[in-house]
């Protein structure tokens, strides 16, 4: 507890808030298929158990998390993520997908 102050509680509100919306569940969505169908394999969201574990869904049986591109340049989180990560870019005219692995 002692450990948590004003910028960590903004932080958190700020993912929870901004990150977590009914935008963004959408675009956990839309890049798991399409990173799946690109590969093959098939997709699912996580479970509440699952994304507890910073988990946000499946392609074939591999964890993946989703994080927007600021997750990159901004030491946003303290969290340590031990899952395969895709980061997006939300652009004008659409979104903006990366990641560095195969399956």
């Amino acid at each position: 507890m002692e450990l948590i102050d004003e910028d960590m509680v903004r932080k958190w509100v700020t993912d929870l808030v901004l990150t977590k919306t009914f935008t963004g569940l959408k675009f956990q969505e839309s890049i798991l298929k399409r990173v799946a169908s690109r590969y093959g394999k098939k997709y699912r969201r996580s479970s509440p158990a699952e994304e507890s574990k910073a988990i946000d869904g499946f392609i074939g049986d591999e964890p993946v998390s989703i994080k927007p591109i600021t997750y990159k340049s901004k030491n946003m989180y303290q969290e340590r993520i031990g899952s395969k990560m895709i980061f997006y870019d939300k652009k004008k005219d659409g979104v903006k997908v990366e990641w560095d692995f195969e399956f």
